[in-house]
């Protein structure tokens, strides 16, 4: 039995392509995936991404307790700050890839990816340390939808007034009143556009879903799907669990060393990653020709094989194909090529992001 967020209806009402995502029935589309892309860029679009795991920690211990556990340093965040960290193993792979929230000195919010909700919780239980420090799951309280595009705050601030609104990138308003509702404002999302993540309780989903859209609509704002999401997400150079990220990839081969602070004290993994030498890379890669390289095919310099793909697509905003790969460190800036089908592609290694937002 797949599990139905509380926006359930609401996709279905809407006209949204229901499919199977992290156990969930999601929309991976309403009206298009490329239609969505576009409004994502030049406007603003609505996902729901309440499969996403809240995890609260409360206590005198908190912030040392889950510090422990990641591979970022959270000490001397501010309140109201957000910040990105790995979960790792004692291998140095990653359990998962988190966002922290700290509301106080005695209360950290920890969103976790929503196929890796369970999993995260056992490990967080087995592994943080118990005095002083409160654990909840509280990912089935609590609903998520991303507010994402140009015209993101002038949508919200017309709901929430110029208080409502998160001043900082990565910052959060953890009580803001939307009209008969309360509800928590965070200036983060996986689009790479400016936009907010704003978390509820399950039963006014709907209602701030549906104030939210009304309130977008002379802005261009339309529902959007896991489709588009990911076309987003792979364009601004975002990782997903389970494609560059995963239990048995070390965290110091994903190209997220900002995130991975070795100088603070212990943490689970640490000794791991001190003591591993990174073989390969997360790196770019433009498609010179036709042709879409999705993840899993193999990538080759001559008749070597050097590597695979994690993530790719075609770009909607840029016109061609591009893929994230994982390669051997020695073949960064080599000349390189995709398998795909049988068929040799020849690929062209760029920065990441492969899309910026001007500022």
């Amino acid at each position: 039995m797949l599990k139905k967020t509380a926006l359930y209806d609401t996709h279905v009402r809407l006209g949204g392509k229901m499919v199977e995502f992290a156990g969930y029935s999601l929309p991976v589309q309403y009206s298009g995936i490329l239609e969505e892309h576009k409004a994502v860029r030049t406007a603003a679009g609505l996902f729901d991404v309440s499969h996403m795991g809240e995890f609260l920690f409360r206590g005198v211990n908190a912030e040392s307790a889950l510090n422990a556990l990641l591979t970022n340093d959270i000490r001397g965040m501010r309140d109201g700050q957000v910040r990105y960290s790995l979960l790792p193993n004692e291998r140095g792979g990653a359990v998962d890839d988190v966002l922290v929230y700290r509301e106080n000195g005695e209360c950290f919010w920890l969103v976790v990816n929503g196929a890796n909700v369970a999993k995260d919780a056992a490990w967080v239980r087995e592994h943080i340390a118990k005095d002083g420090v409160q654990f909840y799951d509280r990912s089935d309280d609590f609903s998520q939808i991303a507010l994402q595009g140009p015209a993101s705050e002038k949508i919200l601030s017309g709901l929430v007034g110029e208080e409502g609104i998160p001043r900082g990138y990565y910052t959060f308003l953890p009580e803001v009143k939307m009209r008969n509702f309360v509800v928590c404002v965070s200036r983060t999302g996986y689009t790479g556009e400016d936009g907010f993540e704003i978390y509820c309780m399950n039963a006014v989903a709907e209602q701030v879903y549906d104030l939210l859209l009304e309130a977008g609509e002379p802005y261009g704002l339309i529902p959007c799907g896991l489709g588009a999401r990911d076309t987003l997400r792979l364009e601004a150079g975002m990782p997903l669990y389970g494609h560059e990220l995963a239990e048995d990839i070390p965290v110091d081969e994903t190209g997220l060393g900002f995130a991975i602070k070795l100088g603070k004290e212990d943490f689970v993994g640490k000794a791991a990653i001190q003591a591993h030498t990174p073989e390969y890379a997360r790196i770019g890669a433009k498609v010179r020709e036709r042709g879409i390289v999705r993840e899993h095919c193999d990538i080759y310099c001559g008749d070597e094989l050097v590597g695979v793909s994690t993530s790719g697509t075609h770009s909607p905003t840029l016109g061609y194909g591009i893929c994230m790969l994982r390669v051997k460190r020695a073949y960064v800036g080599a000349e390189l090529t995709a398998d795909v089908r049988g068929r040799r592609i020849a690929l062209d290694v760029v920065p990441l992001p492969f899309y910026k937002r001007a500022k």
